[in-house]
């Protein structure tokens, strides 16, 4: 039996009467459809039509684009649907999360190294705000995962950090500030990321702490925000051999993702108490498609305890192999209603088919005033200024000085479509203070060896700075730097380190002193957002103070990254 009326729906009698009445008019088909939240690639109106008149889907997932084109195309698209549809988005850093023109208010590690919680449930209201005004009303956050391995390269910046007491009071006041914007909210990935150093997007990855460790963390952040009311978690492509041999009573011998495990989906259930939506996390993601045909694992992801199927590797076949795993028993009937009955509840829970029948259900053009507006930017400022962190600067080089570090060489690592924008607005700020900006080309063989001069290197430049814009990404097997260099030579390794001042600014990974220990000065800014970039170049001048505290090691445990 599913508690309507207790945590976390709280429906009142005629909410109920609407999930029944509805569940019980749906044919087989339309349940079956109803499990779906597939990625809209196409978000022309006459696309969505013609998609939403051949499926009944529960919800769409939509990737960031053009608010009023977006606005427009949810729209329609909710027309087009005779049950309210979740119009969902990853919704982590701001608005800008589902639109262009939304404020970006920084990355979870970045609101964390503020040390101010007002910070995160701040994160919560723009993203509820903007996401609102677009048409979404599902956010897939907040991340709740811990960051214990440096070399994870997908939980990273995307956490509140390490220390399960901070990353919870970090995530319940995101959860707050959304759910009172009207937003559906989403802790994820249960039973937790960060353990690892693989992404789930490449392999199934593993939680291998013992259940008492894990409760201790990951549970204590779940139990909470399960007792405060989350209303839906999502689940990873993360097995945790712990949680299998729970009900087994014996070690656990297969590599089985959270998202298709009766085990890790059933402690959610019981042992945890949740009675809310579960969602998978993708299922193109190689962590769910590779330890079982997906003839079976799809329909097995709902048997066994999700309620919500996250994405398709293709549409119609992944349709296909549902309504086939229904009819030959591996979905059962009541696991179909169960979940169907869950996703109905939810929207129920939100509002959604009152706001339909009131005509209410999609925002007005005027909504859209609120990107970016006056106090939302000042909150992102805000976050940048208070989150920035001086992790250490053992030779005293800063504050900079336009008389002792005139002529800098300023290279930006990383190999990604934002590294012109931040080259530019760094080299355009310094400019402005004074400075004379050489910017880093890297070295054909002709070149690699022009200033292989001790002496000669020294007497032209005065500075050397490293911006770090190695970002948070998906579908990597690492995050560190990647030199442009042959043999160890050139200017683009720290090689001078100990012969021209120099410093290293992350815009990203946190972690990169592991990489360049040698460089004594060194400041973490965890995204590269604008206002970061405005305010890491006022504290590079010494016109505004470092008040970041690291939400995690920035030295990694190694010796000599302090030095």
């Amino acid at each position: 039996m599913i508690p309507y009326k207790e945590k976390p729906f709280y429906l009142k009698e005629e909410d109920i009467s609407w999930v029944e009445g509805t569940l019980q008019a749906m044919s087989t088909q339309e349940k079956i459809e109803h499990l779906f939240c597939p990625l809209a690639f196409d978000t022309r109106p006459e696309a969505l039509q013609e998609l939403l008149s051949r499926h009944k889907f529960g919800g769409l997932m939509f990737r960031p684009g053009s608010a009023s084109q977006l606005q427009e195309a949810f729209r329609r698209a909710q027309e087009s649907s005779k049950i309210p549809l979740f119009i969902t988005a990853n919704l982590e850093d701001g608005g800008n999360g589902i639109a262009e023109e939304g404020t970006y208010m920084g990355r979870q590690m970045l609101a964390a190294a503020t040390g101010d919680t007002k910070t995160a449930y701040r994160l919560g209201k723009i993203c509820g705000r903007e996401g609102k005004a677009v048409g979404v009303n599902w956010t897939f956050a907040p991340v709740v995962d811990l960051d214990w391995n440096f070399r994870n390269p997908i939980t990273n910046v995307r956490t509140y950090g390490s220390n399960p007491d901070k990353v919870l009071a970090m995530g319940e006041a995101y959860l707050k500030g959304a759910l009172e914007e009207g937003m559906l909210v989403s802790v994820k990935h249960f039973p937790g990321d960060g353990v690892d150093e693989r992404d789930q997007h490449l392999v199934t990855s593993v939680n291998s702490l013992s259940l008492e460790e894990w409760e201790a963390s990951y549970g204590k952040i779940y139990r909470s925000l399960i007792e405060q009311g989350a209303p839906t978690i999502m689940v990873g492509h993360i097995a945790m051999p712990a949680m299998e041999g729970f009900y087994d009573q014996e070690p656990c011998k297969k590599v089985i993702p959270a998202t298709r495990s009766k085990h890790i989906l059933r402690y959610l259930r019981q042992e945890l108490g949740f009675q809310g939506l579960i969602s998978t996390d993708a299922t193109p993601m190689v962590g769910f498609a590779c330890n079982s045909e997906r003839r079976t694992s799809v329909p097995l992801a709902i048997e066994n305890g999700c309620d919500l199927f996250l994405f398709t590797r293709d549409l119609e076949e992944d349709l296909v192999f549902m309504r086939e795993g229904y009819e030959q028993g591996i979905l059962s009937e009541k696991r179909l209603n169960e979940a169907v009955a869950r996703i109905l509840a939810t929207k129920a829970a939100l509002g959604l088919p009152k706001k339909k029948a009131e005509g209410t259900l999609s925002p007005a053009k005027e909504e859209l005033a609120v990107l970016q507006c006056k106090e939302h930017r000042q909150w992102a400022r805000e976050c940048a200024d208070g989150g920035i962190t001086l992790v250490k600067d053992t030779k005293e080089i800063l504050p900079l000085d336009v008389g002792k570090h005139k002529r800098v060489l300023l290279e930006v690592i990383g190999d990604f479509p934002s590294n012109g924008r931040v080259a530019e607005q760094f080299t355009a700020l310094l400019e402005r203070e004074g400075f004379v900006i050489t910017r880093y080309v890297p070295e054909t063989l002709e070149t690699i060896f022009a200033d292989a001069k001790v002496q000669d290197f020294k007497e032209k430049y005065d500075l050397v700075l490293y911006i770090g814009n190695i970002e948070n990404a998906s579908n990597q097997t690492t995050s560190r730097i990647h030199w442009h260099t042959l043999f160890g030579a050139g200017n683009n390794l720290p090689w001078f380190a100990a012969e021209v001042p120099t410093v290293f600014v992350s815009v990203g990974n946190p972690y990169h002193l592991f990489d360049v220990p040698m460089i004594p000065a060194y400041i973490n800014g965890y995204c590269h957002s604008p206002d970061v970039i405005d305010a890491v170049v006022e504290k590079l001048m010494g016109r505004s103070e470092f008040k970041g505290i690291s939400p995690v090691d920035p030295f990694c445990g190694t010796f000599g990254t302090e030095l």
